[in-house]
C-alpha cells in the first residue's frame, strides 16, 4: 500500500479505458461525477468479461464444472468483500441489487416485525431519498414516527439537536455517513454512541464512505450499514447490507423464492441459513464477482492513501470554485470528502452542466436524490463536482477553465 504522496496517479488513471475517450469531437473527458457512479479499472471489466466468456452458470444450483466455479468466485467475492471492511464473518454480508435495495430490506424484515405505532425513527435532513421514503412507507404501515436531525447553513448537523431528539422512544438511528449532495463528512461515531445510550439501533449509509475512506464496521459499532459497487469501481446492479450476524439471525426473510429456501412443500417452507436466506432468486453474480474485484483494486491502492489524497484535492476544488466570479459554493462543511456542490448567480444549474459538457467536462446537476437539501438551501438543483482516485490537479484546472469561460460567454 502507497502512502499519499507517493500515489502514481497517471498510473491510476491508465487503467480506466473511458478516460480514453472524446466527447463531442475532439474534447478530452473530464470526469467528475463519481458520486453518482464512478468508472471501471480495466480489472473490473476484465473479471466481468472473463465471467461471461468462460464462466456464465448459475450458482449454488449444480454439480458440474461452472457451477462449481461461479458458486467460488461469487462467494470468494462475498468474503473478500467481508474482509474489506472487517467483518466478523462473511454471513454478515448480504448481497442486494444497491443500497437502496439494503435499506428497503432492513425496513421490511427488521422494522416491519419489530416497531409498533409511536416507536422513533431518526434520520439526518441530508439524506438520499433511499434513506427517507422507506421509513415514510413504514409510518404509513405501522403508525411510527420519523424524526429529522436538522442542519446548519454550513451543510453540517445540529449534534446537540441530535442527542436532544433521541429518546426513550426512538428505536433506530439511520444517517449518512457522507452526504453525497454537499460532501460533508458527518460525525458518524457520535451518532452512533449517541443512539447506542439510549437504547436504538443504528444503520448506516455507507455509500460515499467506502470509495473514499477506511471503513472497519466492527470498530464503527454499527448495526447495519449499506453501499454499492457502482460508487466503489464495481459493477451497477449490485450492493450489500451488512449486518451483526445475531441480529440477521433474528430476522426473518423479506423475499420467497428460489436458494433462499431450505425445503417447500406446499404445506411448509423452511428458510437457508445466512447469508442466502435474504437472496431470493438468482443473483446478480457477475456484478458480485465484478465487486470482489473492485475491493481488491482499492485494498491494493490502500484507502488511507486514498483518503489523505482525495480530502487534499477536494479541498483544492472547493477552493479553486470559491474564487470563481459568481459561483456560489451550496454549504461549506468541514471536513469534506469528495464532493463540492455550487450555484452559478444567475444561470440554471441545468444550463451549467450542459454547458461544461460541450468543454469536456461532466458533472453532476439536479437534486441528487436529496430535495430535503435543497429545500434547506432554498435551491431548486446544484451543480455537483464530485471525485474519484483517478482525478488530478488537471481535472480541477479543467474545470475552473471551463467553467470560467461558460461563464464569460453565457452568463
Amino acid at each position: 500500500m502507497a502512502a499519499a504522496d507517493t500515489l502514481d496517479i497517471a498510473a491510476i488513471r491508465s487503467q480506466f479505458p473511458i478516460l480514453e475517450r472524446k466527447v463531442h469531437g475532439d474534447k478530452p473527458l473530464i470526469y467528475l461525477d463519481s458520486a453518482a457512479t464512478t468508472p471501471k479499472p480495466q480489472a473490473v471489466i476484465d473479471t466481468i468479461d472473463a465471467h461471461y466468456a468462460s464462466g456464465t452458470a448459475n450458482v449454488h444450483r449444480a454439480a458440474h464444472e461452472l457451477s462449481v466455479e461461479a458458486t467460488e468466485a461469487y462467494e470468494s467475492a462475498r468474503r473478500r468483500i467481508g474482509t474489506f471492511i472487517n467483518a466478523t464473518s462473511s454471513n454478515e454480508i448480504i448481497f442486494t441489487r444497491s443500497a437502496t435495495e439494503a435499506v428497503n430490506l432492513v425496513a421490511q424484515s427488521w422494522a416491519a416485525t419489530t416497531l409498533q405505532a409511536g416507536d422513533e425513527i431518526l434520520v439526518t435532513e441530508m439524506e438520499h431519498h433511499a434513506n427517507i421514503v422507506p421509513w415514510q412507507l413504514l409510518r404509513e404501515r405501522l403508525g411510527v414516527t420519523l424524526k429529522v436531525i436538522p442542519m446548519d447553513d454550513r451543510g453540517m448537523l445540529d449534534m446537540d439537536a441530535c442527542r436532544s431528539l433521541v429518546t426513550d422512544r426512538t428505536k433506530l438511528v439511520s444517517a449518512t455517513w457522507i452526504s453525497n449532495a454537499l460532501g460533508t463528512v458527518n460525525p458518524i461515531e457520535s451518532i452512533i454512541s449517541i443512539a447506542r445510550e439510549a437504547g436504538a439501533m443504528t444503520m448506516v449509509d455507507a455509500t460515499q464512505a467506502l470509495p473514499h475512506r477506511p471503513v472497519d464496521v466492527q470498530a464503527l459499532g454499527a448495526d447495519f450499514i449499506v453501499f454499492s459497487g457502482h460508487k466503489m469501481y464495481g459493477p451497477t446492479g449490485i450492493g450489500c447490507l451488512w449486518g451483526r450476524e445475531s441480529i440477521l439471525e433474528s430476522m426473518p426473510p423479506w423475499q420467497g423464492g428460489g436458494d433462499m429456501i431450505e425445503s417447500v412443500t406446499f404445506e411448509k417452507t423452511t428458510f437457508n441459513r445466512l447469508p442466502w436466506r435474504f437472496e431470493a432468486g438468482t443473483p446478480h453474480i457477475a456484478g458480485a464477482i465484478g465487486l470482489g474485484t473492485a475491493v481488491d483494486w482499492l485494498s491494493e491502492i490502500g484507502m488511507p492513501a486514498i483518503d489523505a489524497r482525495e480530502t487534499s484535492l477536494v479541498a483544492t476544488l472547493a477552493e479553486r470554485l470559491d474564487a470563481i466570479p459568481r459561483v456560489l459554493l451550496v454549504g461549506h462543511p468541514t471536513p469534506r470528502a469528495a464532493a463540492v456542490s455550487f450555484m452559478v448567480d444567475g444561470m440554471h444549474p441545468h444550463d451549467v452542466g450542459m454547458m461544461l459538457d460541450q468543454h469536456g467536462v461532466a458533472v453532476r446537476t439536479g437534486h441528487h436524490c436529496a430535495q430535503p437539501t435543497m429545500q434547506h438551501f432554498d435551491v431548486p438543483a446544484t451543480v455537483r463536482a464530485s471525485i474519484g482516485i483517478f482525478n488530478d490537479e488537471s481535472d480541477v484546472d479543467a474545470l475552473d477553465t471551463a467553467l470560467r469561460r461558460v461563464i464569460e460567454v453565457f452568463g
